[in-house]
Parts: C-alpha cells; sequence; structure tokens
C-alpha cells in the first residue's frame, strides 16, 4: 500500500502518513549514537563516530558537533550533509537577530525558525525531508541552560536527558534509570559515557569512537562551549573509570 504513496512528500497515505518524512527518521535510526544530557551546571553532548578509519586524516574538526553562535552548540545525527546546510542557516539566523538587535537570540526562537525551515521540506512538491535530527545545547538569560531535539518533521521539544540515532530506545531506558535533576555537569559527563558505552557496538570506548562537548559558565559569567580534544576524552574516560564500573555490574 505504501508504494502508492511514498513517491512524494505532499500525499498523505490512506492512514494519514506521510511515508517520506518516515523514512527520513528511519535513516536517522541508523545513523551513530548522540546523547544530550541537562545538568544543573552545564549541557553534555556525546556521540559516537561512525568513521573511524586509521587513514582519515584527523584535522582536529568534529564530525557530528557544530557551534553555533556564542551560546550555542548542537550535535546531528543522520545525513551530515543535510547537517550542515541547516547549520550553516541557523548561523546565519544567529548573526542577523544580534546584528539587528545587539543581543544573543534566544534558544527557543532559534530552534523554531530552524524547524520552520525543515518543515517546509516536507509541504512543498519537489523537494525532500532533511535527513538530519539535531540535539541543542543552549544557554539565554531567560531560561538559563537548555536541551532540545528537533527531528525532519519540524518537530521540536525540550528535554532533561535525551538520545537520537541508533540504539537511542536503550540510551533513553539508560537515562531514565540514572538521571537526576540536581546532576552536576561531571555526573552528567559520566552518565553520558556509561550510557554510550553500554549502547555502541564496540567493547573499547575511546576517543576514536567518541566526541565530546558540553557547554558550560565560565568564572566571569560568560558562556563556556568546549568541543573536547581526543586527548581530553581519553583522560576524561580514564578519570572516572566508567568503563570499569561497566565491567562489574
Amino acid at each position: 500500500m505504501s508504494r502508492r504513496y511514498d513517491s512524494r512528500t505532499t500525499i498523505f497515505s490512506p492512514e494519514g502518513r506521510l511515508y517520506q518524512v518516515e523514512y527520513a527518521q528511519e535513516a536517522i535510526a541508523n545513523a551513530g549514537t548522540a546523547i544530550g544530557i541537562l545538568a544543573a551546571d552545564g549541557v553534555v553532548l556525546a556521540c559516537e563516530k561512525k568513521v573511524t578509519s586509521k587513514l582519515l586524516d584527523k584535522d582536529g574538526s568534529a564530525e557530528k558537533l557544530y557551534h553555533i553562535n556564542d551560546q550555542m552548540m548542537c550535535a546531528v545525527a543522520g545525513m551530515t550533509a543535510d547537517a550542515l546546510i541547516l547549520v550553516n542557516n541557523a548561523r546565519v539566523t544567529a548573526q542577523t537577530h544580534l546584528k539587528t538587535y545587539n543581543e544573543e537570540i534566544p534558544c527557543e526562537l532559534l530552534i523554531k525558525r530552524l524547524c520552520d525551515v525543515k518543515q517546509g521540506y516536507t509541504q512543498h512538491g519537489g523537494l525532500r525531508p532533511f535527513g538530519v535530527s539535531f540535539l541543542y545545547a543552549g544557554y539565554d538569560d531567560r531560561y538559563q541552560f537548555q536541551l532540545y531535539t528537533s527531528n525532519p518533521s519540524g518537530n521540536y521539544s525540550g528535554w532533561k536527558a535525551t538520545a537520537i540515532g541508533a540504539n537511542n530506545s536503550a540510551a533513553q531506558t539508560l537515562l531514565k534509570k540514572d538521571y537526576a535533576s540536581d546532576m552536576s555537569l561531571r555526573g552528567a559527563c559520566e552518565l553520558a559515557i556509561k550510557v554510550l558505552s553500554k549502547t555502541v557496538d564496540s567493547s573499547n570506548l575511546n576517543s576514536d569512537k567518541l566526541e565530546f562537548a558540553t557547554l558550560s559558565l565560565g568564572a566571569d559569567g560568560r558562556v563556556v562551549r568546549k568541543i573536547w580534544s581526543e586527548l581530553d576524552v581519553d583522560l576524561l574516560i580514564k578519570e572516572l573509570g566508567v568503563l570499569e564500573k561497566a565491567d562489574e555490574e
């Protein structure tokens, strides 16, 4: 039945479904896992790397983590090429707002603007949905630290902890079990690595298979966005001893 209604994004099936949007979400389900955790003093983003070849030139750039403006960053799951288009759109929107109003754009407003673009690609003929989901980590003066996610349909929602990509159901089950609202940033880092160690298809989790980023406030009250280097990630895993604890369990 679906084959009669999945050739265009603008055609509803008799059951009221848009198959092309569902197919885009299936593409994301096959991408590497990405986890976001909201702590009392910051936000953690952790992602599974899918490309781990020894022949890959490591120029220091992240595969799945991007800065948007001085107060926001994001993690992606799905088609990276699609993600780059949307990240650039978000950056332009953020800088236009800053130039016009002389203040950083509120996190939710920027996400709404980006989701408007994503929704438009599900409603017009000759277009296909963006095959990517986002985790957004941000800070603004009104709501402080925030964590949002959005999908190809243009929907977005706020979370305390969530996961997208492959094995997201298993990851969310672990997050529900161990998350606490008063968790510190360091505790959130430990939880993120613990969850990834149980959901990533690898016996040994290290910086070759993991990307890590944190968003927090510095001593001067300014937002600090940090995409961790491979050395920092390996040191963090060693210091926390999460993998040893997981083995004991």
